[in-house]
Order: C-alpha cells, then sequence, then structure tokens
C-alpha cells in the first residue's frame, strides 16, 4: 500500500467529491446555511490547506478551525514557569522544540536560551532520563506539554525514571485532555457546529469509544479522519450522509490506526502516572473543568513545580482578544487585524502563529496571496 497509490489517489479524491457535493448541497439547503463542519486537530487543518482541498471541497461545507493544536493552548504562565526554571543555575530545561518559540510574560524560552540559560530540545522525554545521567550535578526539568497522544511518553518516562532512582530529574506537566476541551466548547456554545471531523493521533490513543458523550448528549456526529487526501474527505463524506440522513453517530474512518478501546498499554500507563479531572486553565479558552493533569501522589518528588522559587500561577493567558475567537472557531484567522501585519511566524503576538499546527501558520503558510495579495506581494 503507497501514499501515492492510495491515499492520494486523483481517482478517489474525485470519486469522493462527486459524492459528497450533491449531499452536502442539499443539507445546506434544507438549513440555509453552509455546513459547519469543525477538524479538531491542527494538522487535519494544515493538511486541509496544504493538499489543496479548500479549493476542491464544495462552498456548502465551512470549517470551523478547533483548538486541537497543544502548543497553541499553552498557558502563558506554564511558559513562565518553564522560563523561571530555565533561568536557575544549574538547571537544564528540555522540552519538545515547538514551545520554545511561544511567547510568555517574562519572554520565550528561546530568549532565555540566547540570553545564557540551559535549554535543551528533545525528540522524546525518554532522552531526558540520558540527559539526566550525563549530567548528575545538574538538575534536568522536561518540559511536557501536549494531547493525549503526548500523554503516555510522558508517563512511561515517568515510571522509568522512578524505577530507575534517578534524582536529578524533574517533569513540569502541563498536558490536556481532549474529551473535556471539547465537551467544554459545546457548553460554551460560542460556535454553532454541526459535526466534528475527529482527530486521527488522539484517537489512536484513547480509541473511538470515548468520543460516544459527544453524539449521545451533544448531539452531533463525529467522524475520525487520517491526514491523507482520501483519509480524510472519506471521513467528511460520512459525516455529511450522517446529516443528511439525520443520524448522530460516531464513526471511524481511520480504522487502520485507531481502534474502539484505543491503546490500552498507553491508557495503564496514563492512569498509572496521572490523576485526571483536574481543571485546566488554557490560553485562548480560559478554565476547561477537568481537562488537565497532575502527577499522582507515589511520583510526586518528580513534579518540577517544587523547584520554583516562587509559584507562578497557571491561568488563562494574555494573548491578543482575536486567538480566542480563532481558538474557538468564531472567526478565522485571515479575519484577526493582526494577521500577516503585526502578527507573523517571525515576529508572533499569540501560540497560534507559533506553532507548526496553529491555524494561523496554516493560513500564512499556504493561503498568502489569497488573503493579503498586497502583503504577499510586499513579502
Amino acid at each position: 500500500m503507497s501514499l501515492n497509490t492510495d491515499f492520494r489517489d486523483a481517482d478517489r479524491v474525485r470519486a469522493l467529491l462527486a459524492a459528497m457535493t450533491p449531499v452536502a448541497g442539499r443539507v445546506a439547503a434544507r438549513l440555509g446555511r453552509p455546513l459547519q463542519i469543525m477538524e479538531v486537530c491542527g494538522g487535519h487543518t494544515h493538511a486541509i490547506f496544504r493538499f489543496g482541498l479548500h479549493q476542491l471541497i464544495p462552498d456548502a461545507i465551512e470549517f470551523i478551525h478547533g483548538p486541537g493544536c497543544p502548543v497553541c493552548v499553552l498557558p502563558v504562565a506554564a511558559v513562565d514557569q518553564a522560563v523561571a526554571l530555565a533561568r536557575q543555575p544549574n538547571v537544564i530545561l528540555a522540552s519538545f522544540g515547538d514551545p520554545l518559540r511561544v511567547p510568555g510574560s517574562r519572554g520565550s524560552l528561546l530568549q532565555a536560551k540566547a540570553e545564557g540559560a540551559g535549554v535543551r530540545v528533545l525528540y522524546s522525554p525518554y532522552d531526558a532520563l540520558a540527559l539526566a545521567k550525563a549530567h548528575p550535578r545538574k538538575q534536568v526539568v522536561f518540559f511536557a506539554i501536549g494531547f493525549d497522544t503526548t500523554m503516555p511518553g510522558t508517563a512511561h518516562s515517568i515510571l522509568a525514571a522512578d524505577r530507575a532512582g534517578i534524582g536529578n530529574l524533574r517533569f513540569l506537566c502541563h498536558h490536556i485532555r481532549l474529551m473535556p476541551t471539547l465537551t467544554g466548547l459545546l457548553e460554551a456554545g460560542e460556535v454553532k457546529l454541526d459535526g466534528f471531523v475527529g482527530p486521527g493521533h488522539v484517537s489512536m490513543v484513547i480509541g473511538s469509544r470515548v468520543y460516544a458523550p459527544i453524539a449521545q448528549q451533544y448531539h452531533k456526529p463525529l467522524v475520525i479522519a487520517g491526514f491523507e487526501p482520501v483519509d480524510f474527505l472519506q471521513a467528511l463524506y460520512q459525516l455529511v450522509l450522517q446529516l443528511d440522513q439525520g443520524r448522530c453517530d460516531i464513526e471511524n474512518a481511520y480504522a487502520r490506526v485507531v481502534a474502539e478501546t484505543g491503546n490500552p498499554a498507553a491508557l495503564q500507563a496514563i492512569d498509572q502516572a496521572f490523576e485526571s479531572g483536574v481543571d485546566g486553565h488554557w490560553r485562548g479558552l480560559g478554565r476547561v473543568p477537568g481537562s488537565g493533569v497532575r502527577i499522582r501522589a507515589p511520583y510526586r518528588h518528580l513534579d518540577a513545580t517544587g523547584l520554583l522559587a516562587v509559584a507562578v500561577p497557571v491561568k488563562a493567558a494574555d494573548d491578543p482578544a482575536w486567538c480566542h475567537g480563532v481558538l474557538t472557531g468564531r472567526i478565522k484567522p485571515d479575519q484577526c487585524p493582526l494577521f500577516r501585519r503585526g502578527c507573523t511566524p517571525e515576529h508572533p503576538e499569540g501560540a497560534l502563529m507559533v506553532s507548526s499546527e496553529g491555524a494561523c501558520a496554516a493560513y500564512y503558510q499556504y493561503r498568502p496571496e489569497q488573503d493579503h495579495p498586497e502583503e504577499a506581494r510586499r513579502d
């Protein structure tokens, strides 16, 4: 099986579009407006524009970009915590690359690194164990972020560090759970939604059946999608069919990767290392009940917050007000007055332009001529 011959096949793309277009038009006519479909994952947002799907999908469908980018919802105070730790003597702050440029109230981790702070980029939280062993006289802190997708790696690393008795390693955890975030978005009622294209990577961990409340309690259909053109269009077609038939189900169009029960080993590690149900305060979203996690008591000695000289409370961030509208799907990135003007990837005002999965970064990279032709010419 090949990406080019199966999941990027032009004939399959055309067939799905031909089947989808009249159905979507029929539903939109009944509603008197375009279908409002939220693609939850930032990876899907980038896939839509990278493959030019936004130019092919019928006008009867309008995408609402969701909050499924963990860097984009990282609160300012979480960045401030990481920067404060990195600037402490004899501390090495390790992280994935994405959070380094996210602005906090005291600058970014990249700025702290330029000023001499000990900041390292790692590809895996497991690498933090080796880093701590290689620098026994340093305190190593791993800045752990992400949705349920990256939580198993952090959980296994916490458990491994505890078993190995590594005394100079801590974890600064700001993970976010997807389901409370989605239900919080629906409870807020800030945007009209007809259905969801569900995330592929998160679903690989948590499975498909956990989305049942989306259909049963909130009466919204959801179809899990992969990231190739045929994957995404197949999921979108199934979602449109549900809306046409008046159904409200959870369907999985990414079954080659996502199982109904998810990944049992990953879920077990998460449950062993973390307490769930902690209220989270996220950039652009504010307080989302039950969306956060904390390290369980048996492993609390590995929690880096105890190293902070002064407590830095985690709260909603001070990004421009427009970021909230984009994160919650109320406006498109190009409707923000700062887009491509005061806010660019080189000089971002908010995390949506920093992250490789941010909606603003996707619009900037893939749609410059369409959105602001005069700006694109000057670039």
